[in-house]
């Protein structure tokens, strides 16, 4: 059943957009290239508005979940990295529940199941594209009309393509990495890098200030007679981004980094020449940053489609019980104030946390589990897991130092198991963290960030190592 299941998608292998591999290896200079290329595919993408809309007065669902998403309202990125990371969670739920078997060795079932994953997406973009833009996201469907609403879908559904291919360039060799990885790291930092040193003016009822929370502090001293209360409101600000919002994003940029060298080191020796050892890390962070972004996709899921629900069928009691939505506090955005939703939305801040400790307990609670189950899922999913491992080692005729071939699985599971769940919870708790402290980019966008550079700096320190890159290679690149 499994096989027939996967073969149903066969007849849209050739109707869906494919990116060909490359038929040599990518030296690592050009691969640098593509991934330039397409990041700066992305950031245009990022910045240009969507042609059609009549009104962007609506409340935003997503506003607190964004810059996880790569996501960027009102222009061609509104759905930033969500159908992607929704399709292949979806995918991998299937696999790992044994709704269809899938043989990754074999290159037809990756062919089929890339394919599936790929026409989800689109899918998925479509759907969340017509729910929008019936929910006035955009203005008034009726003032939009037919062609201006089609016109709006075929516009999310085609940049939502076009992302997919990207992320599918740098797969499959010619670029460094994840496309997906990529594009919420750019995000984040660009975020991070604008509410930091941005010099744009926003009127407040203290007056004028900058909204660059370091720059802030020495326009506010330098401008005030009362440096006391300048640094006041430097550093606790409510409505504009503080230095103490700062500090919080600087440290755990520190702490986060300062963890990715927790590991354990077991030592393997080469069955043909028995006195060359290695060693083998298994880091805290196992599965990288991926608990945290299928938690955050999960999230996003939920979030929007009880606001879309709770638009139309406010009174419904199931609705009702999903999630109910107002403004939060005196700034207007929106936010779930009630229901599964309100318990699956980060704190607003330490005074929000604090104010409201149910909540927040709750949130945290449910996100440390999540995280938790789904590090441990992507290890079995992603040829990770102990056994996986076990069987690579054993390949290259590899063996823990110790013990023979027939336990080293269970020694790898010993370690590997304890270290992917237990780092998916570590990084659920140091998100929430960053969120009640009130973070800039938000704790699951910093953690990201900072996982993501890290293998990117590994992928150069290997290359160095393989003999690829040199500084004075580098150098003579023009």
């Amino acid at each position: 059943m499994g096989f027939r299941v996967l073969s149903l998608f066969k007849p849209f292998m050739a109707l869906l957009p494919d990116i060909a591999p490359p038929d040599r290896k990518v030296p690592f200079y050009e691969r640098i290239v593509y991934t330039g290329v397409a990041l700066l595919a992305y950031m245009v993408m990022s910045q240009l508005p969507l042609y059609g809309i009549k009104s962007s007065d609506s409340s935003d669902p997503l506003y607190w979940l964004r810059t996880v998403l790569a996501s960027n309202r009102g222009t061609l990125t509104e759905l930033g990295v969500l159908p992607i990371l929704t399709s292949g969670m979806i995918m991998q739920f299937l696999a790992a529940a044994n709704f269809f078997r899938v043989d990754f060795s074999l290159r037809q079932d990756r062919a089929l199941f890339s394919g599936a994953q790929k026409l989800f997406a689109i899918l998925i973009a479509a759907s969340q594209a017509v729910l929008l833009v019936l929910a006035g996201h955009y203005g008034n469907p009726s003032d939009i009309g037919t062609v201006g609403s089609a016109l709006l879908v075929l516009q999310l559904v085609s940049s939502s393509v076009v992302i997919l291919l990207l992320d599918e360039l740098l797969q499959k060799g010619y670029g460094l990495g994840s496309g997906i990885n990529i594009f919420i790291t750019a995000s984040v930092s660009q975020s991070v890098f604008w509410k930091l040193l941005s010099f744009s003016s926003i009127e407040t009822y203290r007056g004028s200030e900058y909204e660059g929370a370091i720059v802030s502090v020495f326009h506010l001293v330098g401008s005030r007679s009362s440096k006391i209360r300048a640094l006041k409101d430097a550093f606790y600000r409510p409505d504009l981004p503080n230095a103490m919002n700062a500090i919080a994003t600087i440290a755990m940029f520190a702490f986060t980094t300062y963890l990715l060298g927790f590991r354990v080191e077991l030592s393997v020796k080469s069955n043909r020449m028995r006195s060359q050892r290695a060693s083998y890390p298994i880091r805290l962070f196992y599965t990288s940053a991926m608990p945290v972004i299928l938690q955050s996709a999960l999230y996003a899921n939920v979030l929007l489609v009880s606001y879309l629900l709770y638009t139309y069928f406010e009174n419904n009691f199931l609705v009702y019980v999903l999630g109910v939505w107002g403004t939060f506090d005196d700034s207007g955005l929106l936010a779930p104030v009630g229901g599964i939703a309100y318990y699956l939305s980060a704190p607003h801040g330490l005074i929000d946390a604090v104010f409201h400790p149910i909540h927040t307990l709750i949130y945290a609670t449910l996100t440390v589990i999540t995280c938790a189950y789904l590090s441990k899922l992507w290890t079995d999913i992603s040829g990770c897991s102990s056994r996986d491992v076990a069987k690579k080692l054993k390949d290259q005729q590899v063996t823990i130092a110790g013990y023979r071939d027939i336990s080293m699985y269970k020694e790898l599971n010993r370690v590997i198991l304890p270290a992917a769940s237990v780092g998916g919870a570590t990084l659920a708790f140091m998100s929430t963290t960053a969120d009640i402290l009130g973070c800039i980019g938000t704790g699951s966008g910093i953690l990201i960030s900072v996982l993501v550079i890290f293998e990117f700096f590994e992928m150069f320190a290997r290359e160095q190592m393989e003999g690829n890159l040199s500084m004075d290679n580098m150098m003579s690149v023009q």
